[in-house]
């Protein structure tokens, strides 16, 4: 593969990037060969060393979705980026999904159990609407209890899934540093 097959290649894969950083990139691979040229490599001995295009494309993409996550964390990006990371390698399905799936299911319980709690006087309302022999000032004092747990809970979930998203992305950028061979972050 020569330059241009090369350059023609990586710039038809990294059509998701906007025009000027793909351009910024094809200049650094442009660079790359002028370099390499300079000292004698042949054009194809260049691109050898430079790897294939489709991983360049895809280690590109998943830094691409990590920083774009670590701007604007919401779940689309949130998703985005944890299928750009398994996308660099077979292994990564396992060390990343798996986590991924583990946190996913503990933010989801903590916030179905908090609003369950916070909404845990009204259903003690309907209860009662529905079934008035029921009422016993045991179960509206439990109920009550159980939505200011609810309120504390809630809260705790704010913050949970703050840091859980912060732990996460720094797990995906750990992750592509190590696909990629450095470990600069």
């Amino acid at each position: 593969m020569n330059k241009k097959e090369f350059l023609t290649s990586l710039d038809s894969r990294l059509q998701k990037l906007s025009k000027e950083e793909r351009l910024d990139i094809l200049q650094d691979f442009s660079e790359h060969f002028e370099i390499g040229k300079e000292d004698g490599k042949t054009e194809e001995a260049i691109a050898h060393s430079l790897g294939s295009p489709s991983q360049i494309e895809k280690e590109l993409l998943a830094s691409y979705y990590v920083e774009k996550v670590e701007s604007t964390s919401s779940a689309s990006n949130v998703l985005k980026a944890v299928w750009a990371v398994i996308g660099l390698s077979f292994f990564n399905l396992v060390i990343v999904l798996g986590p991924f799936i583990a946190l996913v299911s503990l933010i989801a319980a903590g916030w179905i159990a908090g609003t369950a709690f916070v909404l845990s006087p009204i259903l003690f309302l309907i209860n009662v609407a529905v079934f008035p022999g029921t009422f016993e000032f045991f179960d509206m004092f439990f109920s009550l209890t159980l939505c200011g747990l609810g309120l504390l809970v809630v809260i705790g979930m704010l913050f949970v899934t703050r840091y859980s998203t912060k732990g996460l992305i720094k797990y995906l950028n750990y992750n592509v540093n190590l696909v990629k061979g450095g470990m600069k972050s």
